[in-house]
């Protein structure tokens, strides 16, 4: 059983201290970013396979998402204020529960030390134009969990492309990995699949390489 299966185990099981502690021990000799990258996030991917293929139930997903929460909470790096020069703002579409990545994301982008506007999932179109009307971010990240969330996710980068604040928009979450992804096309917007390529992008505007990020 390899690390993010046994938290992922963990989550599932409603362990909180066991997780937090595991989480503690993994972060001895692991960054941050690994932490996100190689621990949390294939272990809420492998959550959602699970509910996907009806191996777990709805309130276990539930449970597992909340004690990953917490954890995420309880371990979350806050080394910087969010004073930064440039602001960031992150939120799921409308129709979108899913936030833990997000929450992982906007801690990437606080720890640059961007102003962070944390919006939490399912946030309607309107109301996200209005407010990077208001607020001018510089960047505005999506997220995205499953197949059909795809659509959702294109209209938003494209009507913030359209829109008068003109941040960058990146896309990501586990929707973006998936097969059915490579038929969509969304024109302006920067495909971030995986957290490494995140934090080349906040820190040079490029990415590692075409296989982790890539426009549209």
């Amino acid at each position: 059983m390899n690390d993010s299966t046994q938290l992922s185990d963990f989550f599932l099981q409603g362990q909180e201290e066991e997780a937090l502690k595991y989480v503690q021990n993994f972060l001895e000799t692991h960054s941050y970013e690994q932490l996100y990258g190689k621990l949390l996030t294939p272990a809420m991917y492998r959550i959602g396979e699970l509910w996907e293929q009806n191996e777990i139930s709805v309130a276990e997903e539930h449970l597992a998402t909340a004690v990953c929460d917490f954890v995420l909470s309880a371990t979350e790096l806050r080394n910087k204020t969010n004073t930064g020069p440039k602001k960031a703002m992150i939120f799921g579409p409308e129709g979108e529960e899913h936030y833990i990545g997000l929450k992982m994301v906007a801690a990437m982008f606080r720890e640059e030390g961007y102003e962070v506007r944390y919006m939490g999932p399912n946030l309607p179109l309107d109301s996200a134009l209005e407010l990077a009307d208001e607020w001018q971010p510089d960047v505005v990240a999506l997220s995205g969990a499953l197949a059909h969330r795809l659509p959702a996710l294109k209209a938003y980068a494209e009507a913030f492309a359209q829109s008068d604040s003109k941040p960058a928009v990146l896309i990501g979450g586990r929707a973006v990995t998936l097969s059915s992804f490579a038929d969509l096309h969304v024109k302006g917007a920067v495909i971030v699949r995986e957290l490494g390529a995140l934090r080349e992008w906040i820190r040079t505007g490029k990415g590692q390489n075409d296989d982790t990020l890539s426009t549209g």
